[in-house]
């Protein structure tokens, strides 16, 4: 073969080796779009990339069970919606937080202890109640926990789940927050640190403080007694996200907001006697309630004053006698509507 036909022969070898190249690298690239696509689109079990209601299901006339995926917990969580009983367009929605655990995977605790439906059939709000984990605090946790796992509820509460609520059940975009003992703390917490997010709050028989061996000793407490290690929640003592969840220091971010607290004195009423309907353990009421709810009224009352110091106009009720039990938040919750429909727009 000639120097000029050998030229011509590489030439043209080259060229087929890069078709097939090309070829090849096309083939490939169009695989993995597929493959991308499909985990993309759900398909192959994977997990979705973004929060979305995988069902919904009729638990009641204008009662909802709302199976919520969140990306950022990667799980899935129970959410429980009432709706008015006549659909009268666009809405707001208040989130009702619970205390130390729920006591139903399926139902959350206020639609246990409380007549949520028959309350508020003739308002126009959509009440949600998400069903949270053991011991959350409703916070976003630095790390994963070997015994609770993987908490982003504060993501969930204010980023993943409003859109979809507000998507499926005609809301209009306005919120409200209310949540009794840890679930009391929690709403104030996640008001600080969202300004603005919701219109009105309600806190009943809560903790308003994280610094200090006296403030965390209460959210330390929630966690340990559900097997959690709180380290995992916020850090070690000295870490800067403890004082990042005070509600005292950041209380100047709650200006604008319609606010509604209250607590007991700890001294025994008429629900803590051993007569009344379901008390079964009047001394449990009588002491362990009485306790806490003196914990409670310390903490209110700091709340109190710092409002006072910054001139921010809000509901403080101390309720004398009342110790830390449910009869007490029924009576609150049904007290307070007043405050937050005013808050809501309504």
């Amino acid at each position: 073969m000639t120097g000029t036909a050998r030229r011509i022969f590489h030439r043209r070898a080259t060229t087929a080796a890069m078709l097939r190249t090309t070829s090849l690298v096309v083939a490939v690239s169009a695989m993995l779009a597929l493959v991308t696509g499909s985990l993309q689109s759900g398909d192959a079990g994977a997990a979705p990339a973004r929060a979305v209601i995988e069902r919904v299901s009729s638990e009641g006339p204008h009662q909802y069970a709302v199976d919520v995926y969140s990306a950022a917990m990667r799980k899935t969580i129970r959410v429980q919606v009432v709706t008015p009983r006549v659909d009268a367009g666009p809405r707001p929605s208040l989130y009702l937080l619970g205390g130390l655990g729920e006591e139903d995977a399926e139902n959350s605790i206020w639609s246990i202890k409380t007549d949520i439906p028959g309350f508020y059939a003739d308002k126009n709000v959509n009440v949600v109640m998400p069903i949270a984990g053991n011991g959350s605090l409703y916070t976003d946790w630095q790390r994963d926990d070997p015994t609770l796992g993987r908490y982003k509820w504060e993501t969930f509460l204010t980023r993943e789940l409003p859109p979809l609520i507000d998507a499926r059940f005609s809301g209009n975009g306005i919120r409200g927050v209310a949540g009794l003992s840890m679930g009391a703390g929690a709403a104030l917490v996640l008001a600080v640190r969202n300004p603005g997010f919701y219109r009105a709050v309600a806190a009943y028989s809560g903790c308003f403080t994280t610094t200090g061996p006296a403030g965390q000793a209460y959210p330390r407490g929630i966690v340990a007694g559900f097997g959690g290690n709180a380290d995992n929640m916020w850090g070690p003592p000295a870490d800067p996200a403890w004082a990042a969840h005070d509600v005292l220091s950041h209380a100047g971010k709650l200006r604008g907001t319609t606010l509604y607290v209250s607590t007991g004195t700890g001294r025994s009423g008429k629900y803590d006697a051993p007569g009344y309907p379901g008390n079964s353990n009047p001394v449990d009421r009588q002491v362990v309630g009485g306790a806490i709810e003196l914990g409670s009224l310390w903490c209110t009352q700091q709340l109190d004053g710092r409002l006072r110091q910054l001139n921010i106009p809000a509901s403080i009720r101390y309720i004398d006698p009342g110790t830390h039990a449910w009869p007490y938040w029924v009576d609150q919750q049904r007290e307070s509507w007043p405050t937050l429909r005013r808050g809501l727009g309504l």
